[in-house]
């Protein structure tokens, strides 16, 4: 069970003073935010891109370089690549940049993003948004397939028998499929025997179980061996030493960003009592102490089959040392809490997962 952060580098304006951080501030906190992850011993950072004003990565495969630099074994992935709107030779050449400087540690999360302000900036029309999405994705594969490539399609010019440099140390390079819960989407990841991430920050989780098994049912079908296909998910969360008090932390940044895109998207008023309901054992809000995070991890992955976990920290603009608290704590009491319980559990039920 591998567990790890994701970030958005969100520079909204904070809840109490108003203040908006500058661009390259919090970039610089990304960068020491993946350096301390590693440190402690997390897994996995994702960084997600976006081309708005109140968020920083419009290049992730940029701030992860910067942390790859300066760190010896986290893996360092998109969160996600807005593939679509971007040219998939781009894309594998500044990951498997990525991964030189790293020596083997870079992913690529591709999607479709759920923001589309890339699409205007990049001149491409929304009316196209699924098929970018599958002729570019197809062009990817190619690219991490073999050194030289041969392909044509409606959206890009085509490329024949062209190489393509550098190439990654890992070989494959490592392209996951990020969803937020359409059943095209995952049954699409499964065909293709890529590993999936889900965005559950709504809701009941247990609720993308069937997702999950139509996921493997998919990859079966496809002759995919599903037991070598990782699943993550990715949802807000914030860890403190103590329940209410990390509550009470993380409520202020999340409602405000909430209702700025519960604005834009039709979405009703966000408040406490949303909050507190998304918080509890069946939400999708992973906030308290490390007990309390530990053993919501501990049941996604025995009631849906997760095998990867990202806490999404922070959501808007938090206090940097509270972030940089919750990563210590996540690696150093929740990830050890929830691999010990996973772990005994598997072996107790080895064949029967």
């Amino acid at each position: 069970m591998e567990i790890g952060i994701s970030t958005f580098v969100e520079t909204s304006p904070d809840v109490h003073t108003g203040e908006v951080m500058s661009h390259a501030q919090r970039l610089r906190e990304v960068v020491e935010e993946i350096v301390l992850a590693d440190k402690v011993g997390l897994d996995v950072y994702g960084v997600g891109e976006h081309h708005r004003k109140d968020y920083a990565a419009s290049s992730p495969a940029v701030v992860l370089a910067a942390a790859a630099a300066q760190t010896k074994r986290i893996r360092l992935t998109s969160a996600v690549t807005v593939l679509s709107s971007d040219d998939p030779v781009r894309v594998f050449q500044d990951f498997a940049t990525l991964d030189g400087i790293s020596n083997g540690r870079a992913e690529i999360m591709a999607g479709r993003g759920s923001f589309i302000e890339s699409f205007p900036l990049f001149g491409y029309d929304l009316q196209d948004y699924d098929e970018l999405f599958e002729e570019k994705l197809e062009l990817l594969l190619k690219l991490c397939e073999s050194e030289k490539v041969t392909w044509s399609g409606k959206h890009r010019p085509a490329i024949h028998n062209l190489g393509v440099y550098p190439r990654p140390v890992q070989q494959p390079l490592p392209v996951w499929i990020g969803s937020g819960g359409n059943q095209e989407s995952v049954i699409r990841a499964g065909l293709l025997g890529l590993p999936l991430v889900l965005a559950i920050i709504g809701g009941r989780p247990i609720q993308f179980a069937p997702l999950v098994q139509l996921y493997k049912r998919a990859a079966a079908k496809a002759g995919h061996d599903v037991s070598k296909l990782p699943i993550a998910s990715h949802s807000h969360g914030f860890v403190g030493e103590d329940t209410e008090a990390a509550a009470d932390k993380f409520f202020p940044s999340t409602q405000a960003v909430m209702n700025v895109i519960g604005r834009e998207r039709g979405w009703g008023h966000y408040d406490r009592s949303s909050f507190d309901a998304a918080r509890s054992p069946e939400g999708a809000l992973y906030v308290g102490d490390p007990e309390t995070v530990a053993r919501k991890i501990i049941n996604l992955r025995k009631h849906v089959g997760i095998t990867r976990f990202f806490l999404h920290v922070p959501l808007g603009t938090m206090p940097h040392e509270d972030v940089m608290r919750a990563i210590e704590l996540l690696g150093t009491e929740v990830a050890p809490r929830v691999r010990e319980e996973v772990a005994r559990w598997e072996a107790e039920n080895e064949g029967n997962i």
